[in-house]
């Protein structure tokens, strides 16, 4: 007979643990309470006599105090319900207590490779993820129906950020109204924050606004820099004067008032990128924090914007040093560079910046790129306009639905009437669904395919709509600088942040991940195969976009389709997998499955033909989406950059270039750091092994990781092929 655990687990039946059990409570009454030897054997006999094949453990509990009191043994079977029930304490909380003990003695393979952009060893973060544990417990015990919990075990979905859920106060990610505080003043723990009058003091305001913001949420928040050029223009207007007053010429004046503002722009972009790569935040990291590069998004302040710009790239592309002194990839901030007709063409004006964005790219990893023109296309908001934005933290982007129709209901005090609005709109959360569980639960069978598969996006909206609840229950006062003080709103205080939970004003996203296995278990291709493999894929997205469509007419709550970011989950999902279904070759047999409708790392295929291949499947993911190639080392190779980024601009809405730029603090080689077979990272130049002494940067979901990753994605690092071959430019 074989035993099903409270957790879905199945082991052996063992007769001992049951006389065990009976034997405890029989201590614990008085000797004519007590059932005998014997009577434990006959108990014993009678459950196996049942011949069942499986039982739940709950069950034989449930005979065992059935037949206890069948003899008349009524304090004993009390007994043994309050061992039961004191068991079930135990267990629980020695789960939380083993998790707490493994991270504070960092014995724990998962804390120590949870999430790429956080030492788990350092006491800020240790804070964090002890809150995290509680978070967590209460989550599971309290606030979340068993079935949700037990298909969260299993990896049938995935409830992201219990750790945060338990604060019904926090939500995901997000787009910072920087102009609305900036202009009109802000508040920070009670300090009134007034416009500045110079770049550089906006620029160190804006850092301070930026952690305080991402310590009020638990995903990544993002900026435009549009936001932040009129400053250099009062900055220049304030140098003009003091040299006027000087009685300088006036060609001197505007010299020397150029030469001052330039400096400016260079401390305050410095200023910018070490505030926000040496604050901490509430969650024990840097903030993480996207910041956007879009020319198209101001008419007034272009010059100002591109001089902004061009500093910025400037300074990403030297880097930051390390503890050695040595110039390395910095995770933050990931920097967005808007494609458009003004940049993109030699002749356009602001091609230069597109040249420097590139060489950036193949030294640093960022910027990645977003096509107006694709974007403009997929994106339409109420008037039929196609709008251009950036997404909140790596890949969540708004729905234009609604923004205008509805009102100034943030009451922001920089609303334009019936302009749609972005900056100071939220996510509310996400919950995702395994699809290679969906295919392989059918067993092929095409009807119970969808069957299931309907079955599990329920079970998905019930987890959403918990999402939901929780956070209209919140107030402004929860976090006055998000809700009161402009970032995200400028409610009353006591005010309810429930209007803006609704009418298109904020996302919630239904994740997935794993389209790959999913067509290739079910039509034997893959879906990059553009024909039986391809069509299975786009239907199997289109199903989720009408799950989502159906349930927001319905709720007038913004649901989306989302390409997860799934860091540790891919090895979570992987295996479950292979708990529930065995090794399959192709499908279950690797320790990650791929990343939302990828292309697997491992499929040979060049870098066009990925880019436009998988544009089609992110249509199909409005909530959020991003594609990317990986390249070799393309410092001495721009023209092909070059080529990439144009090519984006025609094809597809979001895409990156992920290239190598490591470092051996030991030798002092820079190059790509190698993963062996055992999936150990080392130098191949001295053959360094020391994670403290390797500087690798690598994208794991949207975000460059620094600090390594657990064993799934250290083998799906290892296995990526490259998309592009790599030749020396001639010029």
């Amino acid at each position: 007979m074989k035993i099903i655990k409270r957790d879905g687990h199945i082991v052996d039946y063992s007769p001992d643990k049951i006389e065990e059990a009976i034997k405890k409570a029989n201590m614990e009454v008085e000797e004519e309470d007590r059932v005998s030897d014997v009577q434990i054997r006959n108990i014993i006999k009678y459950i196996e006599g049942l011949k069942k094949k499986r039982m739940l453990v709950e069950d034989i509990q449930d005979v065992i105090e059935m037949r206890l009191m069948n003899l008349g043994k009524y304090k004993l079977a009390k007994e043994y319900i309050t061992y039961r029930y004191t068991r079930e304490l135990v267990r629980r909380s020695n789960t939380t207590d083993l998790s707490i003990k493994e991270l504070i003695n960092g014995e724990s393979e998962y804390w120590n490779t949870e999430n790429s952009n956080k030492d788990a060893t350092v006491i800020t973060t240790q804070r964090d993820y002890l809150a995290g544990i509680t978070s967590t417990d209460i989550t599971r015990r309290f606030l979340l129906p068993e079935d949700i919990v037990k298909a969260h075990d299993e990896g049938i979905i995935h409830f992201h950020d219990m750790d945060y859920f338990a604060q019904n106060a926090l939500h995901n990610c997000d787009l910072i109204e920087l102009d609305d505080m900036l202009q009109n003043g802000t508040n920070i723990n009670g300090v009134m924050i007034e416009k500045p009058h110079r770049f550089l003091t906006a620029m160190t305001i804006a850092t301070q606004l930026i952690t305080s913001v991402n310590s009020s949420q638990y995903g990544g928040c993002t900026i435009t820099l549009t936001h932040l050029a009129p400053f250099v223009r009062s900055s220049y207007e304030f140098y003009l004067k003091k040299y006027k007053k000087r009685g300088f010429s006036k060609e001197d004046i505007e010299k020397y008032a150029k030469e001052d503002l330039q400096k400016e722009v260079t401390d305050g972009v410095q200023t910018f990128q070490y505030q926000i790569n040496s604050m901490t935040t509430t969650n024990g990291q840097a903030p993480f924090l996207s910041v956007c590069m879009y020319i198209g998004e101001t008419d007034e302040y272009k010059e100002e914007l591109a001089m902004v710009i061009e500093e910025v790239l400037k300074q990403r592309i030297e880097g930051m040093k390390n503890e050695k002194g040595v110039y390395i990839t910095p995770a933050f901030p990931k920097l967005l560079y808007v494609l458009e007709e003004d940049n993109i063409h030699p002749k356009s004006k602001y091609y230069y910046l597109t040249k420097l964005a590139a060489k950036c790219t193949a030294k640093r990893m960022v910027p990645d790129y977003i096509s107006e023109k694709i974007m403009k296309e997929l994106k339409i908001n109420e008037k039929g306009e196609g709008d251009c934005y950036p997404c909140m933290g790596c890949r969540s982007f708004l729905t234009p639905d609604r923004t205008i129709s509805i009102g100034n209901i943030a009451k922001a005090k920089n609303y334009k009437e019936g302009k749609a609005k972005y900056y100071g709109r939220f996510n509310q959360g996400v919950v995702t669904i395994n699809l290679p569980d969906i295919a392989l639960t059918s067993g092929k069978d095409m009807d119970l395919f969808w069957k299931v598969f309907d079955e599990r996006l329920e079970i998905c909206h019930r987890a959403l709509q918990i999402r939901h609840k929780r956070l209209s229950k919140v107030t402004s006062d929860v976090a006055p600088i998000l809700w009161q003080h402009g970032a995200l709103a400028r409610l009353e205080k006591g005010e309810s942040i429930h209007e803006l939970l609704h009418h298109g004003y904020s996302t919630i996203s239904l994740g997935y991940a794993g389209l790959y296995e999913c067509v290739k278990y079910m039509t034997g291709h893959s879906h990059t195969d553009g024909g039986k493999g391809r069509d299975f894929g786009l239907e199997v997205m289109q199903h989720m976009n009408d799950a989502c469509k159906k349930w927001k007419a319905e709720e007038d709550i913004d649901y989306s389709v989302y390409g997860t970011p799934i860091e540790s989950t891919t090895y979570k999902f992987a295996k479950a997998l292979r708990e529930r279904f065995g090794k399959i070759k192709g499908i279950t047999d690797r320790d990650y499955i791929t990343n939302s409708y990828h292309v697997p790392v491992f499929e040979e295929i060049d870098a066009f033909t990925k880019l436009k291949l998988e544009s089609e499947f992110q249509k199909l993911s409005p909530g959020g989406a991003i594609s990317y190639i990986e390249t070799p080392n393309l410092e001495n190779n721009l023209s092909t950059v070059m080529e990439i980024i144009k090519f984006i601009y025609d094809n597809i809405m979001y895409a990156e270039l992920n290239t190598k730029s490591d470092y051996c603090q030991e030798c002092g080689y820079s190059g790509e750091i190698l993963i062996d077979d055992k999936l150990e990272w080392y130098c191949p130049n001295c053959g360094n092994r020391d994670h403290d002494k390797l500087n690798v940067a690598r994208r794991t979901c949207g975000y460059i990781g620094t600090n390594f990753w657990n064993k799934g994605r250290t083998q799906e690092i290892k296995e990526r092929v490259i998309h592009v071959d790599n030749k020396d430019d001639e010029e």
